[in-house]
């Protein structure tokens, strides 16, 4: 097992403090690199399509291949009661079939502002664009007369282990995950999808960043993106092609005792982790393997030869070979046991410039579904609890959500088994 050297000079606890007393630009703990469940696929080398909208699911939450650009959006509502809320819903769910459909822009009465930014020209192109909503705790409390609606493990989220949150990137009453594969398109989305509800959803915090498609289909040789500590991430993710997998892990389903609106929806963890890039940068190579139990190049598990090889606990009991608190074997230490924690993650980094003391704000936009928090997040962060490689990352922001169930008819729209 590989010895953590004594370091001389700033600790990260002394770095973050010093950030902090310059002011911290703080713009997104559980796995980060390649720790969750089975094997990817690559990102398909193809131009972009139009996702389809309607399904049993938000379609957006499992789409291949993912795109490299992602944003995440969270807002307060502002209507006065259900039927408020129940219209804006009805909104969102009319813009986003259009703009997921690359529906054209109206043509107005020049006298009127146009309909759209008009970033995208006169005929939006076919770029992977995927939206999916969420709903948070919050939304349950008096206004709406939801509160005997809201399912069983949905709550605003707390301080964790090693968190830091700042309450003005974190929780929120709406989630909109938007993926595209170019900057403008998320972009213009977000704008279409504000200017519509604008009377009644107020921005609260958002964060943006590439994604270059983490893995989460069948495994492939192909490269696996990299987090910003440099080491591939998504290696060991489920497989969304495999349905009896997401129907076991990701959706929740019919005879979980959540209330019926809420079958076919899931639970949303999202958390903005900033890593400290800089001090990281400075750790010795070896140092850096042993905090996540691969190799930084390859992505193989140490003493291992391929990325995709199973890194085989039960042959190292002692922790010689990967150590005991690798990120990877706290997160994920394939056992039947704790097999039913197993997370599907769906994130992308992020950069926000730079803090007060000239630090970079860099960092991991992490987002997982799972059919239970408790069992899926929740289980996952109780094991990374303590992990030695807190000492470079910090919990800044983000929140629970739950993913509405999709939709199933021209007729129907985002939450309306929710609001009726």
């Amino acid at each position: 097992m590989t010895q953590r050297r004594s370091r001389s000079g700033i600790s990260r606890r002394g770095f973050f403090t010093g950030a902090l007393g310059a002011g911290v630009a703080v713009g997104a703990g559980a796995s980060l690199a390649g720790c969750s469940s089975s094997e990817p696929s690559p990102k398909a080398a193809q131009e972009g399509r139009f996702v389809p909208f309607e399904g049993t699911h938000q379609t957006g939450v499992t789409a291949l291949p993912i795109p490299e650009q992602g944003l995440i959006a969270s807002f307060n509502v502002h209507a006065k009661d259900r039927a408020g809320l129940t219209e804006t819903l009805r909104k969102l769910t009319e813009e986003i079939r259009g703009l997921m459909a690359g529906k054209p822009p109206e043509i107005r009465d020049p006298a009127y502002p146009p309909v759209d930014s008009g970033i995208l020209g006169d005929k939006p192109p076919a770029d992977d664009l995927s939206i999916v909503v969420g709903v948070g705790a919050s939304l349950f409390d008096k206004r709406f007369g939801l509160a005997d609606r809201k399912p069983n493990e949905l709550v605003t989220m707390p301080f964790l282990a090693n968190d830091r949150l700042d309450p003005k990137l974190s929780h929120g009453d709406i989630s909109i995950i938007f993926e595209a594969g170019h900057n403008d398109t998320v972009q213009f989305a977000l704008r279409q999808l504000m200017r519509r509800t604008r009377s009644d959803l107020v921005l609260r915090w958002m964060v943006d960043g590439y994604a270059r498609g983490i893995g989460a289909g069948r495994v492939s040789e192909t490269a696996t993106p990299r987090n910003l500590l440099g080491f591939k991430d998504g290696t060991a993710n489920l497989d969304v092609d495999d349905n009896a997998l997401m129907d076991r892990h990701v959706w929740v389903g019919p005879g979980d005792g959540e209330p019926e609106w809420a079958v076919g929806g899931s639970y949303q963890a999202v958390r903005i982790i900033r890593m400290f890039v800089e001090f990281w940068d400075r750790t010795q190579l070896v140092e850096q393997e042993a905090l996540i139990g691969r190799s930084k190049i390859s992505g193989a598990p140490l003493g291992r030869s391929g990325e995709f090889t199973d890194p085989d606990y039960a042959e190292d009991p002692d922790g010689k070979r990967i150590p005991l608190t690798a990120h990877i074997r706290l997160a994920n230490p394939r056992t039947p046991e704790t097999e039913q924690n197993l997370i599907l993650r769906r994130g992308f980094n992020y950069s926000r410039g730079f803090d007060g003391a000239g630090r970079l704000d860099q960092g991991l936009a992490f987002i997982a579904y799972q059919r239970s928090l408790e069992k899926g997040f929740l289980a996952v962060q109780r094991r990374l609890a303590g992990e030695p490689l807190e000492e470079y990352i910090l919990p800044v922001g983000g929140g629970f959500f739950f993913v509405l169930p999709g939709v199933t008819g021209q007729d129907r729209f985002l939450g309306d088994q929710l609001v009726s």
